[in-house]
Protein backbone atom coordinates (compact mmCIF):
# COMPACT_ATOMS: atom_id res chain seq x y z
CA UNK A 1 0.00 0.00 0.00
CA UNK A 2 1.70 3.19 -0.97
CA UNK A 3 0.59 5.22 1.57
CA UNK A 4 3.18 7.93 1.77
CA UNK A 5 2.80 8.38 -1.84
CA UNK A 6 1.54 11.61 -2.88
CA UNK A 7 -1.36 12.70 -4.84
CA UNK A 8 -0.21 13.31 -8.28
CA UNK A 9 -1.57 16.60 -9.25
CA UNK A 10 -0.80 18.85 -12.38
CA UNK A 11 1.41 21.50 -10.74
CA UNK A 12 -0.85 24.74 -11.06
CA UNK A 13 -3.41 22.39 -9.27
CA UNK A 14 -0.69 21.88 -6.53
CA UNK A 15 -0.13 25.25 -6.36
CA UNK A 16 -3.39 26.42 -5.96
CA UNK A 17 -3.56 23.74 -3.27
CA UNK A 18 -0.99 25.59 -1.28
CA UNK A 19 -2.55 28.58 -1.97
CA UNK A 20 -5.25 27.18 0.76
CA UNK A 21 -4.86 27.79 4.60
CA UNK A 22 -3.11 24.72 6.24
CA UNK A 23 -5.02 22.06 6.96
CA UNK A 24 -3.36 22.53 10.51
CA UNK A 25 -5.63 25.92 10.30
CA UNK A 26 -8.66 24.97 9.27
CA UNK A 27 -9.26 22.03 11.63
CA UNK A 28 -8.20 24.63 14.52
CA UNK A 29 -10.62 27.17 13.07
CA UNK A 30 -13.48 24.13 12.99
CA UNK A 31 -13.13 23.25 16.70
CA UNK A 32 -13.23 26.46 17.41
CA UNK A 33 -16.17 27.88 15.23
CA UNK A 34 -18.08 24.66 17.24
CA UNK A 35 -17.18 25.37 20.78
CA UNK A 36 -18.46 29.72 19.96
CA UNK A 37 -21.95 27.30 18.86
CA UNK A 38 -21.64 25.78 21.99
CA UNK A 39 -22.31 28.82 23.98
CA UNK A 40 -25.48 29.29 22.18
CA UNK A 41 -29.00 27.60 22.81
CA UNK A 42 -29.41 26.28 19.51
CA UNK A 43 -32.31 24.43 18.51
CA UNK A 44 -31.92 21.13 16.70
CA UNK A 45 -34.77 19.70 14.81
CA UNK A 46 -35.80 16.41 16.78
CA UNK A 47 -35.18 12.74 15.11
CA UNK A 48 -35.58 9.40 15.80
CA UNK A 49 -34.84 8.17 19.21
CA UNK A 50 -33.85 11.18 20.71
CA UNK A 51 -34.13 10.17 23.83
CA UNK A 52 -30.96 8.12 23.66
CA UNK A 53 -29.39 11.33 24.37
CA UNK A 54 -30.60 11.26 28.14
CA UNK A 55 -28.48 8.73 28.92
CA UNK A 56 -25.42 11.56 29.03
CA UNK A 57 -27.57 13.77 30.65
CA UNK A 58 -28.23 12.03 33.27
CA UNK A 59 -24.46 10.45 33.42
CA UNK A 60 -23.29 13.85 33.88
CA UNK A 61 -26.16 14.72 36.49
CA UNK A 62 -24.56 11.53 38.34
CA UNK A 63 -21.19 12.61 37.43
CA UNK A 64 -21.33 16.05 39.53
CA UNK A 65 -22.91 14.41 42.62
CA UNK A 66 -19.70 12.69 42.19
CA UNK A 67 -21.48 9.04 40.76
CA UNK A 68 -18.32 7.24 38.95
CA UNK A 69 -19.81 5.42 36.15
CA UNK A 70 -19.33 1.74 36.31
CA UNK A 71 -18.94 1.98 40.13
CA UNK A 72 -21.99 3.88 41.21
CA UNK A 73 -24.18 3.38 38.01
CA UNK A 74 -24.19 0.74 35.19
CA UNK A 75 -23.58 1.69 31.66
CA UNK A 76 -24.32 0.24 28.23
CA UNK A 77 -20.65 1.23 27.44
CA UNK A 78 -17.44 3.26 28.53
CA UNK A 79 -17.68 5.49 30.67
CA UNK A 80 -15.10 8.30 28.11
CA UNK A 81 -18.01 9.76 26.18
CA UNK A 82 -20.24 10.48 29.70
CA UNK A 83 -16.68 12.21 31.27
CA UNK A 84 -16.22 14.12 27.97
CA UNK A 85 -20.40 15.51 28.40
CA UNK A 86 -20.15 15.89 31.85
CA UNK A 87 -17.12 17.84 31.50
CA UNK A 88 -17.64 19.84 28.33
CA UNK A 89 -21.32 20.84 29.75
CA UNK A 90 -19.58 22.90 32.96
CA UNK A 91 -17.99 25.31 30.29
CA UNK A 92 -21.23 24.98 27.88
CA UNK A 93 -24.22 25.22 29.99
CA UNK A 94 -26.53 26.46 27.75
CA UNK A 95 -25.56 24.20 24.62
CA UNK A 96 -27.94 22.48 22.86
CA UNK A 97 -26.84 18.44 24.72
CA UNK A 98 -26.71 16.85 21.22
CA UNK A 99 -24.28 19.22 19.74
CA UNK A 100 -22.31 18.59 22.73
CA UNK A 101 -22.54 14.85 23.10
CA UNK A 102 -20.87 14.96 19.23
CA UNK A 103 -18.40 17.79 19.71
CA UNK A 104 -17.34 16.74 23.22
CA UNK A 105 -14.86 14.22 20.82
CA UNK A 106 -13.12 16.70 19.33
CA UNK A 107 -10.72 16.73 23.08
CA UNK A 108 -9.87 13.43 21.47
CA UNK A 109 -9.85 13.10 18.30
CA UNK A 110 -8.58 16.45 17.08
CA UNK A 111 -5.09 16.53 18.89
CA UNK A 112 -4.68 13.73 17.24
CA UNK A 113 -5.61 14.16 13.97
CA UNK A 114 -3.46 17.40 13.85
CA UNK A 115 -0.17 15.39 14.30
CA UNK A 116 -1.43 13.40 11.41
CA UNK A 117 -2.45 16.31 8.82
CA UNK A 118 1.38 17.54 10.39
CA UNK A 119 2.99 15.25 8.89
CA UNK A 120 0.61 14.29 5.53
CA UNK A 121 0.82 18.12 4.55
CA UNK A 122 4.50 17.54 4.70
CA UNK A 123 4.24 15.07 2.19
CA UNK A 124 1.08 16.46 0.05
CA UNK A 125 -1.43 18.96 1.05
CA UNK A 126 -3.86 16.93 -1.53
CA UNK A 127 -3.28 14.40 1.01
CA UNK A 128 -3.82 16.39 4.18
CA UNK A 129 -7.22 17.44 2.83
CA UNK A 130 -8.57 14.25 1.42
CA UNK A 131 -7.92 12.90 4.98
CA UNK A 132 -9.13 16.39 6.87
CA UNK A 133 -12.43 17.11 5.26
CA UNK A 134 -14.03 13.48 5.47
CA UNK A 135 -12.99 14.10 9.08
CA UNK A 136 -14.83 17.16 9.56
CA UNK A 137 -18.29 16.70 8.04
CA UNK A 138 -18.53 12.66 10.30
CA UNK A 139 -17.19 14.54 13.76
CA UNK A 140 -19.24 17.80 13.30
CA UNK A 141 -22.30 16.64 12.03
CA UNK A 142 -25.41 14.54 14.38
CA UNK A 143 -26.75 12.36 11.69
CA UNK A 144 -26.28 8.25 11.23
CA UNK A 145 -26.33 7.12 7.72
CA UNK A 146 -29.59 5.11 8.59
CA UNK A 147 -32.84 6.79 8.63
CA UNK A 148 -35.81 5.82 10.38
CA UNK A 149 -38.30 8.35 10.10
CA UNK A 150 -39.73 10.68 7.20
CA UNK A 151 -39.14 14.32 8.52
CA UNK A 152 -35.99 15.29 8.38
CA UNK A 153 -33.91 15.66 11.64
CA UNK A 154 -30.49 15.08 13.40
CA UNK A 155 -29.95 11.60 14.99
CA UNK A 156 -29.80 11.47 19.44
CA UNK A 157 -28.93 8.12 19.09
CA UNK A 158 -26.03 5.70 17.77
CA UNK A 159 -24.06 8.57 19.61
CA UNK A 160 -21.23 6.49 21.22
CA UNK A 161 -21.22 4.32 17.85
CA UNK A 162 -20.38 7.35 15.84
CA UNK A 163 -18.02 8.08 18.31
CA UNK A 164 -16.11 4.85 17.68
CA UNK A 165 -16.04 4.89 14.04
CA UNK A 166 -14.53 8.47 13.87
CA UNK A 167 -11.54 7.24 16.83
CA UNK A 168 -11.18 4.46 14.22
CA UNK A 169 -10.99 6.69 11.27
CA UNK A 170 -7.97 8.51 12.86
CA UNK A 171 -6.73 5.78 13.88
CA UNK A 172 -6.65 4.45 10.68
CA UNK A 173 -4.89 7.59 9.66
CA UNK A 174 -2.32 6.96 11.87
CA UNK A 175 -1.39 3.99 10.37
CA UNK A 176 -1.51 4.80 6.60
CA UNK A 177 0.13 8.40 6.87
CA UNK A 178 2.82 8.38 10.09
CA UNK A 179 6.09 7.25 9.54
CA UNK A 180 7.48 9.40 12.61
CA UNK A 181 8.07 6.58 15.73
CA UNK A 182 7.12 8.79 18.79
CA UNK A 183 3.78 10.50 17.29
CA UNK A 184 2.62 6.99 16.19
CA UNK A 185 2.80 5.62 19.29
CA UNK A 186 1.02 8.08 20.87
CA UNK A 187 -1.27 8.09 18.11
CA UNK A 188 -1.90 4.67 18.70
CA UNK A 189 -1.99 4.41 22.59
CA UNK A 190 -4.46 7.69 22.67
CA UNK A 191 -6.72 5.68 20.60
CA UNK A 192 -7.18 2.87 21.44
CA UNK A 193 -7.34 3.87 24.85
CA UNK A 194 -10.43 5.99 24.08
CA UNK A 195 -12.23 3.13 22.05
CA UNK A 196 -11.60 0.55 25.00
CA UNK A 197 -13.05 3.42 27.13
CA UNK A 198 -15.67 4.29 24.76
CA UNK A 199 -17.33 1.17 23.53
CA UNK A 200 -15.14 -2.44 23.63
CA UNK A 201 -16.27 -3.28 20.13
CA UNK A 202 -15.13 -0.20 18.81
CA UNK A 203 -11.40 -1.60 20.32
CA UNK A 204 -11.79 -4.81 19.37
CA UNK A 205 -12.73 -3.60 15.75
CA UNK A 206 -9.19 -1.52 16.13
CA UNK A 207 -7.11 -3.76 17.41
CA UNK A 208 -7.91 -5.94 14.40
CA UNK A 209 -6.56 -3.26 12.37
CA UNK A 210 -3.52 -2.66 14.30
CA UNK A 211 -3.07 -5.95 14.74
CA UNK A 212 -2.79 -6.64 10.57
CA UNK A 213 -0.77 -3.30 10.95
CA UNK A 214 2.04 -4.55 12.72
CA UNK A 215 2.04 -7.58 10.65
CA UNK A 216 2.33 -5.53 7.67
CA UNK A 217 5.07 -3.67 8.97
CA UNK A 218 4.09 -0.61 9.36
CA UNK A 219 5.46 -0.40 13.05
CA UNK A 220 7.48 -3.01 14.78
CA UNK A 221 7.29 -4.95 18.18
CA UNK A 222 9.07 -2.76 20.12
CA UNK A 223 6.68 0.05 19.32
CA UNK A 224 4.00 -2.15 19.90
CA UNK A 225 5.06 -3.35 23.15
CA UNK A 226 6.12 0.13 23.95
CA UNK A 227 2.71 1.76 23.48
CA UNK A 228 0.93 -1.63 25.15
CA UNK A 229 2.84 -0.99 28.66
CA UNK A 230 2.12 2.94 28.50
CA UNK A 231 -1.64 1.88 27.90
CA UNK A 232 -1.35 -0.57 30.55
CA UNK A 233 -0.26 2.19 33.37
CA UNK A 234 -3.18 3.93 31.99
CA UNK A 235 -5.37 0.77 33.27
CA UNK A 236 -3.68 0.32 36.05
CA UNK A 237 -4.16 3.73 37.14
CA UNK A 238 -7.97 3.38 36.69
CA UNK A 239 -8.03 0.01 38.69
CA UNK A 240 -5.91 1.11 41.60
CA UNK A 241 -7.87 4.70 41.87
CA UNK A 242 -11.28 2.55 42.13
CA UNK A 243 -11.60 -0.51 40.63
CA UNK A 244 -13.26 0.94 37.49
CA UNK A 245 -11.30 -1.64 34.99
CA UNK A 246 -12.71 -4.68 36.55
CA UNK A 247 -16.00 -3.26 36.99
CA UNK A 248 -15.86 -2.41 33.22
CA UNK A 249 -15.03 -5.88 32.07
CA UNK A 250 -17.63 -7.18 34.91
CA UNK A 251 -20.39 -5.04 32.85
CA UNK A 252 -19.06 -6.42 29.39
CA UNK A 253 -19.66 -9.65 30.72
CA UNK A 254 -22.74 -9.18 32.21
CA UNK A 255 -23.75 -7.73 28.69
CA UNK A 256 -22.86 -10.64 26.76
CA UNK A 257 -24.49 -12.88 29.03
CA UNK A 258 -27.94 -11.38 28.08
CA UNK A 259 -27.02 -10.59 24.32
CA UNK A 260 -25.39 -13.54 23.99
CA UNK A 261 -25.95 -15.66 20.35
CA UNK A 262 -27.22 -14.95 16.89
CA UNK A 263 -23.72 -13.51 15.85
CA UNK A 264 -24.11 -15.09 12.46
CA UNK A 265 -27.27 -13.51 11.96
CA UNK A 266 -25.96 -10.02 12.78
CA UNK A 267 -22.89 -10.34 10.36
CA UNK A 268 -26.06 -11.03 7.62
CA UNK A 269 -28.16 -8.00 8.82
CA UNK A 270 -25.07 -5.43 8.96
CA UNK A 271 -24.39 -6.48 5.47
CA UNK A 272 -27.74 -6.14 4.27
CA UNK A 273 -28.36 -3.41 6.17
CA UNK A 274 -24.92 -1.30 4.68
CA UNK A 275 -25.28 -3.36 1.20
CA UNK A 276 -23.93 -0.52 -0.97
CA UNK A 277 -21.06 -0.52 0.54
CA UNK A 278 -20.30 -4.20 1.46
CA UNK A 279 -21.18 -4.87 -2.20
CA UNK A 280 -18.90 -2.11 -3.68
CA UNK A 281 -16.17 -2.70 -1.59
CA UNK A 282 -16.36 -6.41 -1.87
CA UNK A 283 -16.20 -6.24 -5.92
CA UNK A 284 -13.55 -3.67 -5.63
CA UNK A 285 -11.40 -6.21 -3.62
CA UNK A 286 -12.39 -8.29 -5.89
CA UNK A 287 -11.20 -6.69 -9.25
CA UNK A 288 -7.94 -5.41 -7.43
CA UNK A 289 -7.09 -9.11 -7.08
CA UNK A 290 -7.44 -10.10 -10.61
CA UNK A 291 -5.67 -6.84 -11.85
CA UNK A 292 -2.52 -7.56 -9.15
CA UNK A 293 -2.74 -11.71 -9.85
CA UNK A 294 0.64 -11.87 -10.27
CA UNK A 295 2.05 -9.45 -8.14
CA UNK A 296 -0.02 -11.43 -5.55
CA UNK A 297 1.25 -14.63 -6.59
CA UNK A 298 4.70 -13.77 -6.69
CA UNK A 299 4.70 -12.38 -3.00
CA UNK A 300 2.73 -15.71 -2.41
CA UNK A 301 5.16 -17.78 -3.52
CA UNK A 302 8.24 -15.62 -2.19
CA UNK A 303 6.79 -16.36 1.23
CA UNK A 304 6.45 -19.65 0.80
CA UNK A 305 10.16 -19.92 -0.44
CA UNK A 306 11.52 -17.54 2.09
CA UNK A 307 9.20 -17.73 5.38
CA UNK A 308 10.50 -14.47 6.68
CA UNK A 309 8.87 -11.34 8.15
CA UNK A 310 10.39 -9.46 5.71
CA UNK A 311 8.25 -11.26 2.43
CA UNK A 312 5.33 -11.53 4.43
CA UNK A 313 4.73 -7.98 5.09
CA UNK A 314 5.38 -7.32 1.26
CA UNK A 315 2.39 -9.41 1.09
CA UNK A 316 0.16 -8.17 3.49
CA UNK A 317 1.28 -4.34 2.77
CA UNK A 318 -0.38 -3.92 0.29
CA UNK A 319 -4.26 -1.53 -0.86
CA UNK A 320 -6.20 -5.11 -1.64
CA UNK A 321 -5.47 -6.51 2.20
CA UNK A 322 -5.41 -2.96 3.85
CA UNK A 323 -9.21 -2.90 2.14
CA UNK A 324 -10.11 -6.41 3.30
CA UNK A 325 -9.12 -5.87 6.68
CA UNK A 326 -11.12 -2.60 7.10
CA UNK A 327 -14.27 -4.02 5.44
CA UNK A 328 -14.10 -6.81 8.25
CA UNK A 329 -13.39 -4.48 11.14
CA UNK A 330 -15.99 -2.46 9.49
CA UNK A 331 -18.90 -5.42 8.94
CA UNK A 332 -17.43 -6.76 12.91
CA UNK A 333 -18.45 -3.50 14.18
CA UNK A 334 -21.82 -2.99 12.82
CA UNK A 335 -23.12 -6.55 13.70
CA UNK A 336 -23.07 -4.55 17.31
CA UNK A 337 -24.09 -1.37 16.71
CA UNK A 338 -27.62 0.02 16.07
CA UNK A 339 -27.05 3.46 14.18
CA UNK A 340 -23.71 5.61 13.35
CA UNK A 341 -21.41 5.95 10.35
CA UNK A 342 -21.12 2.70 9.27
CA UNK A 343 -17.23 2.05 7.63
CA UNK A 344 -16.14 5.72 7.45
CA UNK A 345 -12.71 4.82 8.31
CA UNK A 346 -11.82 2.56 5.26
CA UNK A 347 -11.61 5.95 3.81
CA UNK A 348 -7.87 6.68 4.38
CA UNK A 349 -7.30 3.02 2.75
CA UNK A 350 -9.48 4.07 0.08
CA UNK A 351 -7.71 7.41 -0.55
CA UNK A 352 -4.27 5.30 -0.87
CA UNK A 353 -6.08 3.12 -3.72
CA UNK A 354 -6.11 6.42 -5.46
CA UNK A 355 -3.39 7.93 -4.99
CA UNK A 356 -1.74 4.12 -6.18
CA UNK A 357 -4.44 4.24 -9.27
CA UNK A 358 -5.31 7.76 -10.54
CA UNK A 359 -3.37 8.85 -13.41
CA UNK A 360 -1.26 6.00 -13.13
CA UNK A 361 -2.53 4.23 -16.78
CA UNK A 362 -2.51 0.97 -15.81
CA UNK A 363 -5.00 -1.74 -17.29
CA UNK A 364 -8.06 -1.57 -15.22
CA UNK A 365 -7.64 1.95 -13.44
CA UNK A 366 -11.10 3.12 -14.25
CA UNK A 367 -12.75 0.51 -12.71
CA UNK A 368 -10.85 0.29 -9.85
CA UNK A 369 -11.69 4.07 -9.10
CA UNK A 370 -15.25 3.51 -9.96
CA UNK A 371 -15.65 0.95 -7.45
CA UNK A 372 -13.61 3.57 -5.27
CA UNK A 373 -16.38 5.87 -5.41
CA UNK A 374 -19.23 3.55 -5.09
CA UNK A 375 -17.67 2.52 -1.94
CA UNK A 376 -16.89 5.81 -0.16
CA UNK A 377 -19.50 7.94 -1.53
CA UNK A 378 -22.38 6.45 0.08
CA UNK A 379 -21.89 7.00 3.94
CA UNK A 380 -20.59 10.52 2.83
CA UNK A 381 -23.45 11.58 0.85
CA UNK A 382 -26.17 10.64 3.09
CA UNK A 383 -24.76 11.95 5.74
CA UNK A 384 -24.27 15.46 4.24
CA UNK A 385 -27.82 14.86 2.20
CA UNK A 386 -29.54 14.39 5.67
CA UNK A 387 -28.10 17.17 7.42
CA UNK A 388 -28.91 19.65 4.32
CA UNK A 389 -32.52 18.21 4.10
CA UNK A 390 -32.91 18.88 7.91
CA UNK A 391 -31.15 22.63 8.08
CA UNK A 392 -33.84 23.33 4.81
CA UNK A 393 -37.15 21.65 6.54
CA UNK A 394 -35.70 23.32 9.74
CA UNK A 395 -37.28 26.47 8.43
CA UNK A 396 -40.88 25.42 8.23
CA UNK A 397 -40.48 23.53 11.75
CA UNK A 398 -42.01 24.84 15.29
CA UNK A 399 -40.14 25.11 18.29
CA UNK A 400 -41.23 22.62 20.75
CA UNK A 401 -43.31 24.59 23.36
CA UNK A 402 -42.08 23.43 27.42
CA UNK A 403 -41.03 24.68 30.51
CA UNK A 404 -39.01 22.46 32.67
CA UNK A 405 -37.08 20.54 30.45
CA UNK A 406 -34.09 23.24 29.50
CA UNK A 407 -31.72 22.44 27.16
CA UNK A 408 -33.08 18.86 26.46
CA UNK A 409 -36.10 20.64 25.05
CA UNK A 410 -34.08 23.17 22.50
CA UNK A 411 -35.72 20.97 19.70
CA UNK A 412 -37.92 21.65 16.71
CA UNK A 413 -40.21 19.64 14.52
CA UNK A 414 -43.05 19.85 11.39
CA UNK A 415 -46.25 21.53 13.13
CA UNK A 416 -48.16 18.39 11.92
CA UNK A 417 -45.63 16.10 13.88
CA UNK A 418 -46.25 18.06 16.94
CA UNK A 419 -49.75 18.37 16.82
CA UNK A 420 -50.13 14.58 16.33
CA UNK A 421 -47.94 14.48 19.27
CA UNK A 422 -50.21 16.19 21.78
CA UNK A 423 -53.64 14.68 20.60
CA UNK A 424 -51.38 10.95 21.02
CA UNK A 425 -51.10 11.84 24.63
CA UNK A 426 -54.71 12.81 25.53
CA UNK A 427 -54.93 9.24 23.53
CA UNK A 428 -52.57 7.29 25.94
CA UNK A 429 -54.04 8.91 29.15
CA UNK A 430 -57.55 8.31 28.25
CA UNK A 431 -57.23 4.59 26.78
CA UNK A 432 -54.40 3.64 29.57
CA UNK A 433 -56.41 0.16 29.29
CA UNK A 434 -56.13 -0.07 26.04
CA UNK A 435 -52.44 -0.01 25.52
CA UNK A 436 -52.15 -2.54 29.28
CA UNK A 437 -53.81 -4.86 26.98
CA UNK A 438 -50.93 -4.34 24.51
CA UNK A 439 -48.56 -4.41 27.08
CA UNK A 440 -50.03 -7.48 28.47
CA UNK A 441 -49.40 -9.72 24.84
CA UNK A 442 -46.06 -8.03 24.56
CA UNK A 443 -46.56 -5.73 22.06
CA UNK A 444 -45.77 -1.99 21.10
CA UNK A 445 -48.59 0.14 19.78
CA UNK A 446 -46.61 0.47 16.37
CA UNK A 447 -44.20 -2.08 15.65
CA UNK A 448 -41.44 0.93 15.37
CA UNK A 449 -43.10 3.12 18.26
CA UNK A 450 -39.66 4.17 19.72
CA UNK A 451 -38.40 5.83 16.25
CA UNK A 452 -41.47 7.64 15.75
CA UNK A 453 -41.22 11.53 16.03
CA UNK A 454 -44.69 11.72 17.67
CA UNK A 455 -44.08 9.28 20.36
CA UNK A 456 -40.08 11.05 20.84
CA UNK A 457 -41.97 14.25 21.10
CA UNK A 458 -44.83 13.37 23.20
CA UNK A 459 -42.68 12.06 25.80
CA UNK A 460 -40.98 15.25 25.90
CA UNK A 461 -44.33 16.92 26.68
CA UNK A 462 -44.87 13.88 29.09
CA UNK A 463 -41.23 14.63 30.96
CA UNK A 464 -42.53 18.42 31.28
CA UNK A 465 -46.02 18.06 32.36
CA UNK A 466 -44.32 15.27 34.66
CA UNK A 467 -42.20 17.81 36.42
CA UNK A 468 -44.79 20.03 36.83
CA UNK A 469 -46.31 17.66 38.65
CA UNK A 470 -44.30 16.53 40.81
CA UNK A 471 -43.08 20.21 41.65
CA UNK A 472 -46.93 21.09 42.63
CA UNK A 473 -47.34 17.98 44.65
CA UNK A 474 -44.21 19.07 47.05
CA UNK A 475 -45.89 22.56 47.09
CA UNK A 476 -48.89 21.15 48.35
CA UNK A 477 -47.23 18.51 51.00
CA UNK A 478 -44.32 19.96 51.85
CA UNK A 479 -42.26 17.30 51.07
CA UNK A 480 -39.42 16.91 48.42
CA UNK A 481 -37.87 14.00 46.52
CA UNK A 482 -34.61 13.86 46.77
CA UNK A 483 -33.56 10.96 44.87
CA UNK A 484 -35.92 9.54 41.94
CA UNK A 485 -36.37 6.98 39.78
CA UNK A 486 -37.78 6.31 36.30
CA UNK A 487 -39.10 2.63 35.02
CA UNK A 488 -38.04 3.84 32.00
CA UNK A 489 -35.79 3.68 29.39
CA UNK A 490 -33.97 6.42 30.49
CA UNK A 491 -34.66 8.93 33.63
CA UNK A 492 -34.35 12.82 33.13
CA UNK A 493 -36.30 13.79 36.12
CA UNK A 494 -33.01 14.14 38.43
CA UNK A 495 -31.36 16.33 36.41
CA UNK A 496 -33.81 18.49 34.94
CA UNK A 497 -34.83 19.16 38.22
CA UNK A 498 -31.56 19.29 39.73
CA UNK A 499 -32.40 16.24 41.87
CA UNK A 500 -30.15 12.31 42.34
CA UNK A 501 -30.19 9.34 40.44
CA UNK A 502 -30.51 6.20 42.42
CA UNK A 503 -27.38 4.38 42.28
CA UNK A 504 -26.23 0.86 41.48
CA UNK A 505 -28.96 1.14 38.53
CA UNK A 506 -28.31 0.94 34.97
CA UNK A 507 -29.03 3.75 32.98
CA UNK A 508 -30.43 3.06 29.33
CA UNK A 509 -32.64 0.61 30.93
CA UNK A 510 -34.03 -1.84 27.95
CA UNK A 511 -34.88 -4.61 30.14
CA UNK A 512 -34.65 -6.85 27.49
CA UNK A 513 -30.93 -6.25 26.57
CA UNK A 514 -29.08 -3.83 29.16
CA UNK A 515 -30.50 -4.61 32.69
CA UNK A 516 -28.96 -7.46 34.50
CA UNK A 517 -30.74 -9.02 37.81
CA UNK A 518 -30.72 -6.55 40.25
CA UNK A 519 -28.30 -7.75 43.77
CA UNK A 520 -29.06 -6.72 46.71
CA UNK A 521 -27.13 -3.24 46.86
CA UNK A 522 -29.24 -1.86 43.50
CA UNK A 523 -32.59 -3.16 45.54
CA UNK A 524 -31.55 -1.53 48.41
CA UNK A 525 -30.87 1.58 46.76
CA UNK A 526 -34.11 1.59 44.74
CA UNK A 527 -35.47 0.82 48.36
CA UNK A 528 -34.52 4.09 49.42
CA UNK A 529 -35.85 6.16 46.48
CA UNK A 530 -37.58 9.32 47.67
CA UNK A 531 -39.85 8.97 44.90
CA UNK A 532 -40.17 6.17 41.77
CA UNK A 533 -42.14 6.78 38.71
CA UNK A 534 -43.87 4.50 36.22
CA UNK A 535 -44.51 5.94 32.89
CA UNK A 536 -48.65 5.54 31.62
CA UNK A 537 -48.59 7.92 28.10
CA UNK A 538 -48.28 4.68 26.87
CA UNK A 539 -47.75 2.00 29.35
CA UNK A 540 -45.29 -0.43 27.09
CA UNK A 541 -44.22 -3.89 27.47
CA UNK A 542 -40.77 -2.53 28.57
CA UNK A 543 -41.59 -0.23 31.23
CA UNK A 544 -44.20 -3.19 32.85
CA UNK A 545 -40.99 -5.70 32.39
CA UNK A 546 -39.03 -2.83 34.95
CA UNK A 547 -41.47 -2.12 37.14
CA UNK A 548 -41.76 -6.34 37.51
CA UNK A 549 -37.63 -6.06 37.59
CA UNK A 550 -37.44 -3.72 40.77
CA UNK A 551 -40.59 -4.85 42.10
CA UNK A 552 -39.00 -6.57 45.59
CA UNK A 553 -37.96 -3.01 46.60
CA UNK A 554 -40.97 -1.14 45.89
CA UNK A 555 -42.81 -3.19 48.70
CA UNK A 556 -44.76 -0.93 51.10
CA UNK A 557 -45.26 2.41 49.48
CA UNK A 558 -48.13 4.16 48.21
CA UNK A 559 -49.17 4.77 44.92
CA UNK A 560 -50.35 8.65 43.59
CA UNK A 561 -51.29 10.05 40.34
CA UNK A 562 -48.75 12.67 38.97
CA UNK A 563 -50.70 14.19 36.58
CA UNK A 564 -52.07 11.69 34.21
CA UNK A 565 -49.34 10.39 32.24
CA UNK A 566 -47.32 9.08 35.78
CA UNK A 567 -47.62 6.87 38.41
CA UNK A 568 -45.74 7.58 41.21
CA UNK A 569 -44.71 5.39 44.41
CA UNK A 570 -44.20 6.68 47.45
CA UNK A 571 -42.94 5.85 50.85
CA UNK A 572 -45.16 6.67 53.39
Amino acid sequence: MQADRPIEAAPSAAAGLRAFPSPLLLLGGAVLVCAGLLTQPLILPLGAMYWDLVLYIDAANRIADGQVPLLDFLTPVGPLGYWLFAWLGELFPRAQPLLLAQWSLFVITAPAMALILWEADKRSRATAFGLLLPYLVFQILPINVEQYSFFPGTDGFGIYNRQISIVLYVLVCALVVLRDRRALMAVLVWCLLALLLIKITGFLAGGLVVAFALLAGRFDMRLSLTAAAIAGVVLLALEIGGGLVSAYVGSILALLEINSGGILERFFRAGSLHLDIVAAGGALIVVLAWLERRELAADVGHLVRERSPTALRSLLDRDIAWLAVTMAAGLFLETQNTGGQAFIFIWPVLLGIVKSWAGSGRRGAFAVLALVAATAIPPLETVLQRAGRAVLAQTGYIALPHTHLGPLGQVSQHPEVVGRAEKMQRIYADSIETFRSMAAQEILPGQTLYSELDFQLGWLMAIDAGIAAILAHEAKTGIRFETIMSLNFVNPFPALMGRTGVRHITIGADPFRAVPEPDGEALAAVAAADLVLLPQCPVTVANQRLHKVYAPALGGRREIALGACWKGFIKD
